[in-house]
């Protein structure tokens, strides 16, 4: 790190995360920005700007006009590492209503819009009572609504751990009904009474604890400069790996829009195509 040996505290090292991250993304911040965003004081946001052309001098050069700093021609990162997906996502959950606005470093956000997704009537108490099973190793009891029953039943789970199929919340748990492990949808959890001590070992999940990697590559019918295009959006070279626990296996594939014939579609429209079908067959019951 540019400027010397000396370690910065904790809150002074986060603003000044926070300063380069807007000079970076917003090129540009001043006093207030900094100000805002903890919640300080006024006569300490100068001095953490000082302390961070200090730490980076190349990196910043003041605007008289605008009266804020701004980005040179010059910078480099010097206290944090820019990654657009988590950029992207602070964008996208602020949009979405997931995380307000004032818990993101985003100063501007752009116009932004996603394909709509139905929202989970998930009461707080349900996953704060299965995060507290998990955290306690206890098995729950709980009012479970499923597709083959008209009415929902009792029934004693125990749950181990969160998942999400990219539209819905889950619970994979031991069900001491079926004696098995299956996942639980959050929003299908009528109702829980009671807990007790868990005697299932959560290791036993052998199609959570193994992963499955599934190779992708482009669609073969697509044209050489089509396949190139696509190749970027996965950061392929030639195909990419992905994995992926097994008992999500059919979710991920059903995601990625590779749970069906991939000649069923126009190739432009398909585009990827899993190239180890038969090795993901064999792991998929």
């Amino acid at each position: 790190m540019p400027g010397g040996n000396t370690v910065p505290k904790w809150g002074v090292e986060r603003r000044l995360e926070f300063i380069e991250f807007r000079l970076y993304w917003e090129g540009r911040v001043n006093r207030s920005d900094i100000v805002e965003a903890f919640d300080g004081s006024v006569p300490q946001a100068p001095k953490d700007l000082m302390l961070y052309r200090e730490r980076a001098p190349h990196n910043a050069v003041y605007d008289k006009i605008a009266k804020r700093y701004v980005a040179s021609e010059t910078f480099r990162p010097c206290f944090l590492k820019p990654d657009a997906a988590h950029y992207l996502t602070q964008l996208r959950s602020v949009a979405e209503d997931i995380l307000p606005a004032a818990a993101s470093w985003i100063a501007h956000f752009p116009s932004y819009s996603g394909p709509p997704v139905p929202t989970r009537d998930v009461t707080k108490e349900t996953p704060r009572t299965v995060l507290s099973a998990i955290r306690n190793n206890l098995a729950i009891e709980i009012k479970y609504q499923t597709l083959s029953r008209p009415e929902p039943r009792w029934r004693w789970i125990a749950p181990h751990a969160i998942g999400f199929d990219g539209f819905r919340w889950h619970a994979r748990a031991f069900c001491q009904i079926d004696q098995s492990y299956k996942d639980f949808l959050l929003a299908r959890d009528v109702d829980v009474r009671g807990f007790k001590p868990n005697d299932v070992e959560p290791g036993s999940d052998t199609d959570w604890k193994e992963e499955i990697t599934l190779e992708i590559g482009s669609h073969s019918e697509l044209s050489e400069p089509q396949a190139k295009v696509i190749a970027l959006d996965y950061s392929m070279r030639g195909k990419t790996k992905i994995k992926v626990h097994r008992a999500l296996l059919y979710d991920a594939q059903r995601r990625l829009g590779l749970d069906t014939d991939p000649n069923a579609r126009r190739p432009e429209e398909q585009q990827i195509v899993l190239l180890n079908r038969e090795v993901v067959d064999e792991n998929y019951r």
